[in-house]
């Protein structure tokens, strides 16, 4: 819920946008229109425009990195945790002929197809809606049994999911990865740990993990970005690029008027097989 507001609030609040998702805007009723203008204020509080720029931020990161590996010759995306993604609904020429599959856990895709299905958002014909607990570590037999192909290069994005995942399913997702085809790709976003924060990003990220933690979701893990980078590179991943904040800033904030940064909590890599 919370993405999916923050994506809407970025269409209607800030000035250039980074990602155009006009499809956020209504999904649910508490992203519509007139519920996020009328609560104006709060959403022009610092703390909620820099969810909103965080969120913003890994969804472009990851679809230009995507945009990338199709034209490399990428044939297939996976959304993990895609959650309200509605990138599937307003998908690109390009990515017409990627096969995408969209996956959550069991109970969280149901629910969202059916937001999906109440605005009259028709499944793609590219896209495989495949319910998945990644705590079982059977992603592969999974997205075989849902028509993917291992021999294929394949994208892979997993945006705001690493904190609530264990070690092992965490590294079972990094070495299903890297058994796909060369030139295969994943981007994710991970939370920094408490000792490499501070002010507005350590109260937001403790702000974030009690509310959380109250509804059954409680962070599991957070890593530094030398000690992912390493974890990705002992799984054979031969490019590995991390979108360090004052690179993010260069690339995707330079002469905005509005006050938004480049997020420091929460950081993005890409790694290549």
């Amino acid at each position: 819920m919370r993405p999916a507001i923050g994506r809407a609030a970025h269409q209607l609040l800030d000035r250039p946008r980074l990602l155009d998702d006009p499809i956020a805007v209504g999904l649910v009723p508490e992203a519509a229109a007139e519920v996020i203008l009328a609560a104006g204020a709060d959403h022009r509080a610092l703390s909620s425009q820099r969810y909103r720029t965080l969120v913003a931020l890994r969804s472009r990161f990851a679809e230009d990195r995507l945009a990338e590996a199709a034209a490399r010759g990428a044939g297939q995306y996976v959304i993990v945790g895609a959650g309200l993604e509605t990138f599937p609904w307003r998908q690109p020429a390009f990515a017409r002929a990627l096969r995408i599959f969209l996956l959550d856990h069991p109970a969280t895709l149901a629910w969202t197809q059916d937001k999906f299905r109440a605005r009259a958002l028709a499944t793609p014909p590219n896209l495989a809606p495949v319910p998945i607990d990644l705590e079982e570590c059977r992603l592969g037999d999974v997205l075989g049994a849902a028509g993917f192909d291992r021999k294929i290069p394949t994208f892979l994005s997993a945006l705001g999911v690493v904190p609530y995942l264990s070690g092992s399913a965490l590294d079972a997702l990094f070495g299903f990865v890297a058994s796909l085809a060369r030139g295969s790709e994943l981007v994710l976003s991970f939370v920094l740990p408490d000792d490499d924060l501070a002010g507005e990003d350590r109260e937001e990220v403790r702000v974030s993990i009690a509310r959380t933690d109250h509804m059954g979701e409680p962070w599991l893990t957070r890593v530094r970005p030398p000690d992912m980078v390493a974890r990705l590179g002992g799984f054979g991943f031969s490019d590995i690029f991390h979108l360090e904040p004052s690179l993010a800033q260069r690339r995707y904030f330079v002469g905005r008027q509005d006050g938004l940064q480049a997020p420091w909590r929460e950081q993005l890599i890409a790694a290549i097989v």
